[in-house]
């Protein structure tokens, strides 16, 4: 109580700013000068009342009076009451009396209830530094104030909820309802509504005032929180960040544009609405997924990328969904319309790639911004129907870009994410993307994120759709500002959008704007929503769109005239016929002119059919085996584990024999690209140790916190940078964010693992969507890495298989096409496939693999299914001499031992892939059977091997072939391998035979023992002859 007792000190009402404020009612609204608001009680919440008042100012001659003419107490007591208020207002005489204790006030003073009068006799130590001329503080007078300031928070922290956002008006509060709810713990009566409060420094609404009347106070606040803008930002943390937005929302004046803006607002407007409405004119029955009822999402994103290149920024990578897509490619990125508008023709496309509908399509555009007369690049990423899927995918091409430009800040380069109001709340990859927002290494310094608000998912109404308030409030978990803007109010968006521009430049964190419109027509445009909403579109029909409400402003002001409202909308018209007949004219079109990410020079003077040696001179691997064997250089009290000292050891001696593992083989890879100046990313939970603790690319001071080396990060004074990121538990969003990544860049490996291969099931949708099919549908190239460990070794259904059988099943080879045998096959098959799936079976062709993913001409995903047994399986070694100059990946390992000696006399041929071989060798050797059974490993499962198989089958032509599998039959590679290997031996009259598990719906049984029974069972009928 002493605190706040303080503090009212500086709150007092200052009279003598009386008589100047009363006049001062720039910003009142009418509807806010009503009779007295009641409270809304509260649990436990005490009503403050409004009941003191300010004393007139001391007539002129006070001024010059001195107390020796004193002559009633009358007149002491009106001299008193004016030193009360302001010492220099009486004559220095009276000040020095009253300031001595030879004068006691009156009792009435401390308690009187006349208009226009307050109690300051006990409050003088808080002016001027005075002393106290009578008691301590009157309870009633610190309640009054501090019953000002819980308003103005009231309104900063509740305003939102009664601010008129709806255009349609269907969710707005009811004012004097929404004053209640705001003003919900004190008393305002009407007496009280012109008494001068001092404003706190939690407020800028009085500009350069410092005191204003109550009933002003509450006028602005409403105008500023409770009209076209609902602001919440006070669950910020930061209380400097707070006073940013306050200072730019309350600040008197921060709705006002000039002229110039006004006019260029129009026009923005009028190419909104204009080109929704050409696109109705010619294709009235096609569907476009427009934009009518949210058009102000054009001039909001313009300004946005305006203000945003103002600050510095040069790069803009966008994501959204499919509403309003083609108006952004043509106003936002002015992609030519004619390319826009032959995508309504239906002409066949003349270049590579299958192609997607005109509303998922990407483009990437270098122009002049004429607003701020510097170049920007804008990229908006091609996205599939799967909405909100985008989001991490940009998130992690911005992060390249900065990365790549040195933009450590994020001023260079930015991240614009457009949404749906029911995809933003329903989406979980909505959090997981905002959830990378702070993360050392997935952050963007800062996304600004629209919603493009239509009240409405397809035909769900919000009750029905997510359980918050509102849409937005996923963006409250990560402190980011949401604005809430009517955007039927042009005006109030531009001021939003400045202000998120602003924010993201000033504090490089996110932000929301949450623009709430409606939408025209159905979901698209052939759809009927008055079946599910037939009050809102029986208003919607009624409503005029924003063009119309905003030029009648314009006009009303004098701004503009009819006639040049008219002339600008005639003008885009005019454009867009132009181009229209320019869009006739094509016969052709092509999927390459909606590339989002283009690789300038990549592919120029390469051999598209020549893959550079994989092979690494062994210097290179001793120099990097011992870098990777030693902690930190001249650092000798950095304290490592004691266990993590005996793993270096065990590196060294590696080195010593020529020998790897697979960490060290993975650790070459790494190391030689990085030495060649190719950036390398490991991201993943856990990546930094390792899911089973084989990695180890972090090493950490045990006594120190934070303290870490990163061996392959120092291994060379002018190596590419190494980036191994622990990421957060996510795999949806982080796989997003790493292909993403990848498209940037094509110089660098990037790589994601899962803690456990299944574990990538979560992110099926960037899998299905993006890898799988992106190069297809958006001529989009990645050589992203998917490393999941695989393996049925007895740990349950949930961490056994990395369900290979899903990457298999959508490959694109054809099983019954055996490709032509000329040189350059294997490479050639590469170009044609849309992803790699491999299943290495030992350290030196992982290492190969690892390298040709950057040696390639071109790009595709690779898909690994990596071991977890074998990282320490005593038989998983390869020397060095099968890393050396002239070594490469092999797409198959064929039996090197006895078998390879009298083919012929072999009985049986066993094919397998991954750690099943060492299962298989180990029983052979058991049995004595190895001059009897051969046993090859595929290690490239897709594209198939069609002539190394085939040249297998020719060489054991006495023996039975079979394939054998540690998975499920219905699962692993089977159902892939077994039409590819007919087809590779010529038919049907050889097949080829199946031992393994039987069918199951489970990947794995959860029992030990029956485990070991189906592991042992297969194992027999793969050694009986």
């Amino acid at each position: 109580m002493y605190k706040a007792r303080q503090a009212v000190n500086s709150l007092l009402p200052l009279a003598p700013l009386y008589s100047t404020c009363l006049v001062r009612n720039s910003i009142s609204h009418p509807s806010l000068l009503g009779s007295a608001v009641g409270a809304t009680s509260c649990p436990n919440s005490p009503l403050r009342k409004f009941s003191a008042a300010a004393p007139p100012p001391p007539t002129e001659p006070a001024v010059n009076e001195s107390y020796l003419s004193g002559t009633s107490g009358a007149y002491v007591e009106e001299m008193y009451e004016a030193w009360s208020v302001d010492p220099k207002s009486v004559h220095v005489s009276w000040d020095a009396y009253f300031r001595g204790q030879s004068y006691q006030a009156p009792p009435s003073l401390g308690t009187s209830t006349r208009p226009n009068e307050v109690s300051l006799a006990s409050m003088l130590p808080g002016l001027a530094g005075m002393t106290p001329a009578a008691g301590k503080a009157d309870s009633n007078v610190i309640d009054t104030h501090l019953g000002v300031q819980g308003t103005i928070r009231s309104y900063q922290v509740r305003g939102h909820l009664a601010a008129q956002i709806d255009p349609l008006g269907l969710s707005n509060m009811d004012r004097e309802k929404a004053r209640k709810m705001i003003i919900r713990s004190v008393i305002v009566n009407d007496k009280d509504m012109d008494t001068v409060f001092q404003l706190p420094n939690s407020t800028f609404i009085g500009g350069n005032e410092k005191a204003l009347p109550l009933r002003e106070i509450i006028n602005r606040l409403e105008n500023v929180y409770c009209k076209s803008i609902g602001s919440e930002y006070m669950h910020i943390n930061n209380l400097d960040q707070i006073n940013w937005i306050r200072e730019r929302l309350e600040t008197p004046g921060a709705l006002e544009l000039d002229t110039v803006e006004k006019r260029l607002l129009l026009a923005r407007i009028s190419r909104s609405i204009g080109f929704e409405a050409f696109l109705a004119k010619k294709w009235s029955s096609e569907k476009r997924f427009g934009l009518e009822g949210v058009e102000m999402l054009i001039p909001c994103m313009k300004k946005v990328i305006d203000k945003s290149t103002e600050m510095g920024v040069e790069c803009v990578v966008m994501g959204m969904p499919h509403r309003g897509r083609l108006n952004v490619l043509a106003n936002v990125c002015r992609k030519p319309l004619e390319q826009i508008l032959t995508q309504f023709a239906g002409l066949e496309t003349t270049d590579a790639g299958s192609g997607d509908v005109k509303y998922h399509l990407g483009t990437y555009i270098e122009r002049l911004n004429r607003a701020t007369n510097k170049n920007i690049r804008l990229s908006i990423m091609a996205n599939p129907s799967h909405l909100e899927t985008v989001n991490p995918i940009v998130e992690g091409k911005v992060r390249a870009e900065q990365f790549y430009r040195g933009d450590t800040e994020g001023k260079k380069a930015m991240a614009l994410l457009l949404h749906g109001d029911a995809a933003f709340a329903g989406q979980g990859v909505v959090f997981e993307t905002m959830g990378m927002s702070e993360l050392p290494d997935y952050t963007t310094r800062g996304t600004i994120h629209i919603v493009a608000n239509n009240q409405i998912g397809f035909t769900t109404d919000p009750r029905y759709s997510r359980s918050s308030p509102y849409c937005t409030d996923v963006g409250r978990v990560t402190n980011a500002p949401i604005f809430h803007v009517n955007a039927d109010d042009p005006e109030a968006v531009m001021l939003v959008s400045n202000i998120a521009a602003e924010w993201r430049a000033t504090w490089h964190r996110d932000v929301v704007i949450d623009l709430v419109g409606y939408r025209k027509f159905g979901h698209n445009e052939i759809d009927e929503p008055m079946f599910t909403q037939p009050i809102m579109y029986s208003i919607i029909k009624k409503h005029p769109n924003v063009l119309d409400i905003y030029s009648q402003k314009l006009i009303g002001e004098g701004i503009a005239t009819q006639e040049e409202v008219e002339a600008v909308v005639d003008k885009y018209d005019r454009i867009c016929e132009e181009a229209y007949k320019k869009a006739q004219g094509e016969t052709k079109i092509y999927n390459k002119d909606w590339l989002d990410s283009p690789w300038s020079g990549f592919f120029e003077g390469k051999d598209p059919l020549k893959v550079k040696d994989t092979g690494v001179h062994e210097e290179t691997l001793t120099h990097i085996g011992r870098r990777f064997a030693q902690g930190p250089p001249n650092a000798p009290d950095f304290k490592i584990h004691r266990s993590m000292e005996r793993i270096l050891k065990a590196r060294n001696e590696m080195v010593d024999k020529r020998q790897i593992d697979w960490a060290m083989g993975e650790a070459f890879a790494f190391g030689s690209l990085l030495k060649e100046g190719t950036h390398v990313r490991l991201s993943g939970q856990d990546v930094e140790r390792g899911t089973f603790s084989h990695r180890h690319h972090v090493l950490h001071h045990q006594t120190e916190d934070r303290s870490t080396f990163k061996p392959l990060a120092n291994l060379y004074p002018d190596q590419a940078p190494y980036s191994v990121c622990n990421s957060s538990l996510s795999e949806y969003g982080i796989l997003g964010f790493e292909l993403g990544y990848s498209k940037t860049n094509p110089n660098a490996l990037v790589m994601w693992e899962g803690q456990f291969g299944d574990f990538a099931n979560t992110a099926q949708c960037i899998i299905d969507q993006c890898i799988a099919s992106g190069q297809s549908k958006w001529v989009r190239q990645s050589g992203l890495v998917m490393m999941l460990p695989h393996g049925m070794e007895g740990m349950g259904p949930e961490h056994s298989s990395a369900r290979p059988e899903r990457f298999l099943q959508m490959c694109s080879d054809d099983p019954e096409y055996f490709p032509p045998e000329q040189e350059g096959f294997a490479i050639q098959q590469l170009t044609n496939i849309n992803m790699i799936v491999a299943n290495c079976s030992n350290p030196a062709n992982y290492f190969h693999i690892l390298r040709r993913q950057i040696c390639l001409p071109f790009r595709k995903p690779l898909i690994v299914m990596t071991p977890k047994s074998l990282l320490r399986h005593p038989e998983c070694k390869s020397s060095f001499d099968d890393l050396q100059p002239g070594t490469e990946f092999k797409r198959m390992i064929l039996d090197s031992g006895p078998a390879a000696s009298h083919p012929a006399n072999i009985q049986k041929v066993i094919i397998c892939t991954g750690k099943v071989f060492y299962d298989l060798i180990k029983e052979r050797k058991e049995r004595g059977l190895d001059d009897k059974i051969a046993i090859h490993t595929l290690e490239q499962i897709c594209p198939f091997p069609f002539d190394i198989m085939k040249q297998v089958a020719d060489q054991y032509c006495n023996a039975k072939l079979c394939w054998v599998q540690e998975e499920h039959k219905n699962m692993g590679a089977w159902s892939y391998v077994q039409p590819r290997t007919q087809t590779a031996i010529g038919g049907y009259h050889r097949l080829l035979k199946y031992i393994g598990r039987e069918t199951a719906p489970s990947p794995a049984t959860g029992s030990k023992t029956t485990h070991k029974k189906e592991l042992q069972a297969f194992l027999d009928k793969s050694m009986a002859l």
